[in-house]
C-alpha cells in the first residue's frame, strides 16, 4: 500500500491534516470507519439512512485501504460530505482529525479496535459505536491472549452491535462482566444491501448484448495462497472452467480477482492457458470474444452490477484459508452461490445459508466442476436453489434498522467538546479562571450599581460568545408586540462602532452609517419598526430614547451579562449547532460565564433547531440546570436573496444562484453552511472569517479571483455581513455578482412565548 500513487498523495490525511473544505465549526457530523470494501458495503445503507433521517448532518467516512476508497468514492458519491483515510492510532493525529469533522457519533464497521481512537473520542463526549461487528475465528486467539488489554478498551463504546451470536460470544469473552449490558446481536448490514439496483456500465452491457452467453459463470474476489501449499483460486478457477467446457461449450466466465495487484498476474495466467479472454479495461465499441471464454474484470466497482445476470457464483477466499468474502450480494440477486469450506469470517451467515440449503459447498478445488455442472445445466435446481438463497437473504434483513437508532440515540444526545492538548491546559487554563474571577467581579460591581428603566426590559441574550441568532429573534419579538398593540424599542450595545458618541438614538427608517452604530444595528436600522438605541450604558440610552420616541417595553439585544440594567424577563438563546460553546470558559472555550448561569433565564429559545436530532441532549442539559424554564425552539426561514448592488430581492424559489461560491464573517459559519444546505445549494467553495470580519477592498478582489479560480460565477454572503462591505464595495468586485441572504426566524409555539413574557414582564 506505501508504494501506491494515491496512498502516498493523500499520506497527510493518515496524520489528522485533512482538507480545508472538511473543517466544521462546530459539532454536528457523523463520522463512520470503514477500513476497505466489504466494510464500504455493509455501511452503504447504513449511510443511506443517515443522510435521509439526518438531511443536514455532515457524514464523513474514513477507510484505511486504496482499494478501499476507490469502492467508497463510487458507491457513496452524493451520499457523504467526504471521505479521507483514517488517521494512525495516535493521539495527536486522532485530535486533528476531530477537531476537524467534530463529529457527534464515531460509527464504527465490523472490528477496529484502536484504543487511542476510542480513548480520544470519547474524552470529546461524542457517541462511540461499533456495529456489525465481528471477531474472526482466526484473530479471536490473539485477542484473548491480550484480554487484559481488550477488556479495558472494549469498556469505552457506548453500544457494540454484533453481527451473530458466534461474534457476541467472542466479544463478550474479551469484555467485562459488568460491560456486556452494552453488547448486543444486531445483525449483519449486508443482508439489507438488497438486489443491485445499476445496470453494468453501457460498454460494458453492449459487449456482453453482441457475446450472447447461454451461460455466465461469476468467479467473484478470487484470493491467492494463505499459505504454503495452499489453494491459488484464480488457478483453481481457470482449471475448472476447463473441464466444464466439453458439455457447456458457450460458456463465460467472468473472472474477478479481488485484489488490483493481482489483475497482472491474472491476464498472465489467462494468457498462458490458450484460453479466448478479453480485458473490461481493453473494451470498445467492437470489441468480440469467441465462447467459451473469459472475460477479466479488472475494474473497481462493477462487479455487484453482473450478479442479477450470472447463473452461478463462485464466491473466493473459501477454498483457501483466507476465511471467505460475503456471499450475500449474488443470494439478493436469487443467484446460486458455490463456495470452499472456509467461511469463518462470516460464520453466522455460512451456518444459516448452509442450514436453509441455500449455498453449495465444496472441500477440494476439484469438487468445484462438479458442484457448477449441475447449476449451469439444469435450470430448475438453478432457479429452486437461488429462490432459497434468495429468501434466506430476506429473513435476515434488519440491521440496518437497529443500527440506526442506536446511532440516532447517540446523536440525539451528544454535546461533545473539541480535544483539548497539552498547551489548551497548560496555557489557556489559567486564563479561563481569570475571566471567571473578572465575570464574578464585574457582576457584583455592576448588580451593585443596577438601575431600573421606567418601562418593562426584555433581555435576549445567551450565555456564549459569538451569535447565537438573536438579531431574527428580536425582529421577531418587535413585530410580534407590535401586532398586540405594543410600542417596543431595540437597545443594543453595538459592538465595534467607532462612533465616541455615549449613545445614538434612531427613529424608525432612519440611515445611520455602520462606523456610528456597529455592523448588528444596521439590520435593526432596516428591518425594524422600531425606535433604536446604540450606547455601552443601556439605562442611558435608555432614557436618552424614551425623550424622544414613546415606547411601552424595551428589547435588550444580548443583554444577558450586562448587569447594570435590570431585566424583567431573561430569554437565552441556545444555539443548537453550538449550544454551550464547548462547555469551557473563554479563551479556553466561547462560554461567557459558567453553565449554572442558565439557572437565571426566564425562558430558553433553542435556535437553529432544524438541527433534527440534537435536541434530546441540550433539554437535557437545560433542564438539569433550570428545570422550571419552558424551552422553545426556533429554525431559520430563508426569506429572499438580495443584489448586493442593486437592492433586488429575488424570492427563494424562483432565483437560484449560478455555481456560487459563499462567505461570511460569522461567530458560528456553521450555521450559513447550513442554511445553504437547507436550500439545496452546492457552493463551490466556502470562505469564513471571523466575526464582525470588515471586508476592506482587498479582500473582495482576492475573493472574487479565488472564485474564478474553482470556477464561480456568483458571491453569496449573509445580511450581516453585508453591513461590513465599505460603502464603494462595488468598484473592487467587478465580473461577479453579489448576493446576500435575507432571514426571518419561526418560532414553535410563539404564541405562548409572547404570551409568557407579556405576563411575567407586566406588559
Amino acid at each position: 500500500m506505501w508504494r501506491q500513487r494515491d496512498y502516498i498523495r493523500n499520506l497527510r490525511e493518515r496524520f489528522g491534516l485533512l482538507p480545508n473544505e472538511f473543517n466544521q465549526t462546530t459539532h454536528g457530523s457523523i463520522w463512520v470507519h470503514a477500513v476497505s470494501v466489504g466494510e464500504i458495503v455493509a455501511a452503504a445503507t447504513l449511510i443511506s439512512a443517515l443522510r435521509e433521517r439526518y438531511p443536514l448532518a455532515p457524514v464523513y467516512v474514513s477507510v484505511t485501504t486504496v482499494t478501499g476508497r476507490r469502492v467508497a468514492e463510487q458507491r457513496l458519491a452524493g451520499q457523504c460530505d467526504g471521505i479521507f483515510y483514517a488517521p494512525l492510532d495516535y493521539c495527536f493525529s486522532i485530535r486533528s482529525t476531530l477537531r476537524r469533522i467534530r463529529p457527534l457519533v464515531l460509527v464504527i464497521l465490523e472490528t477496529e479496535i484502536w484504543p487511542n481512537l476510542y480513548h480520544e473520542v470519547k474524552k470529546t463526549f461524542a457517541g462511540l459505536l461499533v456495529v456489525n461487528g465481528r471477531i474472526s475465528e482466526r484473530a479471536f486467539p490473539r485477542y484473548r491472549r491480550a484480554r487484559w488489554f481488550f477488556a479495558e478498551v472494549l469498556s469505552l463504546p457506548n453500544a457494540i452491535l454484533a453481527q451473530d451470536e458466534v461474534s457476541r460470544q467472542r466479544f463478550a469473552a474479551l469484555m467485562r462482566s459488568e460491560d456486556a449490558a452494552r453488547l448486543s446481536v444486531g445483525g449483519n448490514l449486508k443482508y439489507d444491501i438488497g438486489p443491485a439496483a445499476a445496470s453494468p456500465p453501457p460498454e460494458l452491457k453492449a459487449f456482453l448484448d453482441r457475446l450472447g452467453p447461454r451461460k455466465i459463470w461469476i468467479a467473484a474476489s478470487t484470493m491467492p495462497p494463505a499459505t504454503e501449499g495452499d489453494v491459488d483460486e484464480d488457478v483453481a478457477v481457470l482449471a475448472a472452467f476447463e473441464r466444464l467446457l466439453p458439455e457447456i461449450p458457450y460458456l463465460l466466465l467472468i473472472l474477478v480477482p479481488r485484489h488490483p495487484e493481482r489483475f497482472e498476474l491474472a491476464a498472465s495466467r489467462l494468457a498462458e492457458s490458450g484460453v479466448n479472454w478479453v480485458r473490461r479495461t481493453a473494451l470498445t465499441d467492437v470489441s468480440a470474444l469467441r465462447l467459451p471464454g473469459v472475460l477479466l474484470l479488472d475494474s473497481m466497482g462493477e462487479l455487484a452490477s453482473l450478479f442479477p445476470i450470472a447463473d452461478a457464483v463462485f464466491m473466493g477466499g473459501t477454498l483457501n484459508h483466507r476465511g471467505g468474502h460475503n456471499i450475500l450480494e449474488p443470494a439478493a440477486c436469487g443467484v446460486p452461490v458455490v463456495t470452499g469450506p472456509h467461511m469463518e469470517n462470516f460464520p453466522g451467515i455460512a451456518a444459516d445459508f448452509r442450514d436453509a440449503g441455500a449455498v453449495v459447498t465444496v472441500e477440494r478445488p476439484e469438487d468445484l466442476p462438479a458442484a457448477l455442472r449441475p447449476l449451469l445445466l439444469d435450470a430448475s435446481l438453478r432457479r429452486e436453489l437461488g429462490e432459497r438463497a434468495r429468501r434466506r437473504f430476506v429473513a435476515g434483513t434488519g440491521a440496518t434498522a437497529r443500527a440506526l437508532e442506536r446511532v440516532s440515540m447517540l446523536y440525539e444526545h451528544a454535546v461533545p467538546r473539541p480535544p483539548r492538548s497539552w498547551w489548551h491546559w497548560a496555557f489557556l487554563w489559567p486564563l479561563a479562571r481569570l475571566w471567571q474571577a473578572g465575570s464574578r467581579w464585574k457582576r457584583k460591581r455592576q448588580s451593585a450599581a443596577q438601575r431600573r428603566l421606567p418601562v418593562p426590559v426584555v433581555c435576549v441574550g445567551n450565555i456564549t460568545t459569538g451569535g447565537a441568532g438573536k438579531t431574527p429573534a428580536v425582529l421577531w419579538l418587535t413585530e410580534r408586540l407590535r401586532e398586540r398593540g405594543h410600542a417596543p424599542a431595540i437597545l443594543t450595545r453595538g459592538y465595534r462602532r467607532v462612533s465616541r458618541e455615549a449613545s445614538v438614538i434612531a427613529g424608525p427608517g432612519e440611515s445611520l452609517p455602520r462606523l456610528v452604530t456597529g455592523d448588528e444595528p444596521q439590520i435593526f436600522l432596516r428591518r425594524a419598526a422600531a425606535p433604536l438605541g446604540v450606547g455601552a450604558c443601556r439605562y442611558e440610552t435608555g432614557m436618552r430614547l424614551l425623550e424622544k420616541f414613546h415606547a411601552d417595553v424595551f428589547l435588550l439585544d444580548d443583554g444577558f451579562q450586562h448587569w447594570r440594567l435590570a431585566r424583567d424577563f431573561d430569554l437565552v438563546l441556545i444555539d443548537a449547532l453550538m449550544p454551550f460553546g464547548e462547555r469551557d470558559l473563554v479563551p479556553l472555550g466561547r462560554l461567557r460565564e459558567p453553565m449554572q448561569a442558565l439557572a437565571r433565564a426566564d425562558a430558553f429559545l433553542v435556535t437553529r433547531a432544524s438541527a433534527k436530532g440534537r435536541l434530546r441532549g441540550i433539554d437535557a442539559k437545560l433542564r438539569a440546570i433550570n428545570p422550571a424554564a419552558p424551552i422553545f425552539r426556533s429554525r431559520v426561514v430563508p426569506l429572499c436573496w438580495v443584489d448586493a448592488a442593486s437592492g433586488a430581492e429575488h424570492a427563494i424559489e424562483d432565483w437560484r444562484p449560478e455555481a456560487p461560491m459563499a462567505f461570511c464573517g460569522l461567530a458560528n459559519p456553521n450555521s450559513f453552511r447550513q442554511t445553504l444546505r437547507v436550500l439545496g445549494i452546492q457552493t463551490r467553495a466556502f470562505w469564513p472569517f471571523h466575526d464582525h470580519h470588515v471586508f476592506a477592498p482587498a479582500e473582495l478582489r482576492r475573493l472574487e479571483a479565488f472564485a474564478r479560480t474553482v470556477g464561480a460565477r456568483t458571491l453569496l454572503t449573509t445580511e450581516k455581513d453585508s453591513c461590513n462591505l465599505e460603502p464603494d464595495w462595488y468598484l473592487s468586485i467587478r465580473q461577479t455578482p453579489l448576493y446576500w441572504l435575507k432571514i426571518g426566524t419561526e418560532i414553535e409555539d410563539g404564541d405562548a412565548l409572547v404570551k409568557l413574557i407579556v405576563e411575567r414582564a407586566g406588559l
